[in-house]
């Protein structure tokens, strides 16, 4: 084979002298029967190699070539393919495909190959429990090795109505209804964006607001968050690039961020297929020390501000005082924090616990003077609790809280990693 057969495609050298000629003697064929097209022969040519590498799915090669340097390179632990247009599949294309005899695998066949999915993973690094095959999706459970917890991985394709996408979030939310202890990771295609921002250059889409908000509650009602997105915006595109949406989605629970709370989708360069791979990664960059903040509710903290006075006065600093000073004072605070203001997640249950023991005595005898004095003032003490938790949690996630929060503890709490999430500085451009 000659370089000229070769041509690069990322980090992927891929064969294309037959796709190449095949599609050049189609078009040439179209021509001689009075075929035209007020596009360029190269530019048209092009769009119809794209289109045979889609059509013939992981048949055609050069998608499993892709995929299969791709796993490499990433070094994946677990991989949800769509789209395959293969009605069987076996231990040994798996093997070829991953590059490792130690794979494990399910394949929904689709109907006909059309919409068939594939979800592979590493049996050292992902131990099968069990699976259900439904229409549009895989859904696999197992224990994650690495870090020792049972997760769901659930690979989705639907490309139907928006009566069989209703129908295959339906069987997801049920599945999901069983299986809530469980850490779940939901991905693929969905065949949907969550807002019309997502989907450009696509015209006439009658049921798309429907759609958008259907999909959108079935997210927020099995507590799933969209995770950040890095490298594009879109992850299909027409061949022509005149159309582009963001189909594609990573869909997780909030046990999910609770075990990775760094995940990003990370949204790889469009080479070979009209989508664009998608890889899951959670990983935290060291940018040095975190700045000093102050907690609001240390304030309602009785003796803090003598606290700090008494400190200021007997600090004895030269040179750069202000630093020193910080420093100081930082570690005076962090340990106060740690031995008087405590953790008010467990004063409160044991003042309640306590409450609750006085009120079921109360119930069934009198109780002593000294006793509901001490009710009394674990009253007192439980709203004082109430108030440094809400000043905590109103703090970190901030007025988005009162809308929303009200007393749903794990709403807020994945409030605050989406923020975090969001707010992270995910990496600095220096001259291009």
């Amino acid at each position: 084979m000659s370089d000229s057969e070769i041509v690069e495609c990322g980090n992927n050298r891929i064969r294309k002298k037959c796709v190449e000629s095949e599609s050049t003697r189609i078009w040439n064929l179209g021509k001689n029967l009075g075929a035209s097209s007020s596009r360029e022969d190269g530019i048209l040519i092009k769009e119809m190699e794209l289109l045979e590498v889609r059509d013939r799915g992981l048949e055609g090669g050069i998608k499993a070539k892709y995929l299969k340097h791709l796993i490499a390179m990433e070094g994946a632990d677990f991989v949800c393919i769509q789209e395959i247009k293969v009605t069987e599949f076996s231990d040994r294309r798996c093997f070829d495909l991953w590059g490792d005899s130690k794979v494990g695998w399910v394949h929904n066949e689709g109907v006909n190959g059309v919409g068939s999915t594939l979800s592979m993973w590493h049996k050292e690094a992902f131990i099968y429990s069990s699976h259900v095959i439904g229409r549009g999706f895989i859904a696999v459970v197992g224990l994650h090795s690495k870090s020792n917890c049972l997760c769901v991985i659930v690979n989705v394709y639907v490309a139907g109505s928006l009566s069989d996408k209703a129908a295959m979030w339906d069987a997801l939310s049920a599945i999901r209804n069983s299986h809530q202890n469980e850490v779940w990771c939901c991905c693929g295609d969905f065949n949907v964006v969550r807002c019309v921002e997502e989907r450009k250059g696509v015209e006439g889409y009658s049921n798309q607001k429907k759609e958008i908000k259907d999909f959108n509650e079935f997210i927020d009602k099995n507590l799933m968050v969209d995770i950040p997105i890095v490298g594009k915006k879109f992850t299909w595109y027409k061949s022509d690039g005149s159309s582009k949406s963001r189909l594609d989605t990573i869909l997780v629970s909030e046990e999910w961020l609770q075990m990775w709370p760094m995940s990003k989708q990370y949204v790889q360069p469009r080479e070979v297929l009209d989508h664009c791979a998608i890889v899951v990664k959670s990983w935290a960059k060291d940018w040095g020390p975190k700045p000093f903040k102050t907690i609001d509710a240390w304030l309602l903290e009785p003796g803090f501000k003598e606290l700090v006075k008494e400190k200021w006065n007997t600090y004895e600093v030269q040179g750069n005082g202000i630093s020193k000073f910080k420093d100081k004072l930082k570690g005076d605070l962090k340990e106060w924090n740690k031995s008087v203001f405590g953790n008010h997640e467990d004063n409160r249950r044991k003042i309640m616990k306590e409450i609750q023991k006085l009120d079921t005595k109360d119930a069934n005898c009198d109780l002593l003077e000294g006793e509901n004095m001490r009710r009394l003032e674990l009253l007192s003490q439980q709203k004082l609790v109430e108030k440094k938790l809400e000043s905590l949690n109103r703090q970190k996630a901030r007025s988005i809280w009162f809308k929303y929060g009200d007393a749903n503890t794990k709403y807020y709490h994945s409030l605050m990693r989406w923020r975090r999430l969001r707010n992270e500085i995910k990496g600095v451009e220096v001259d291009n």
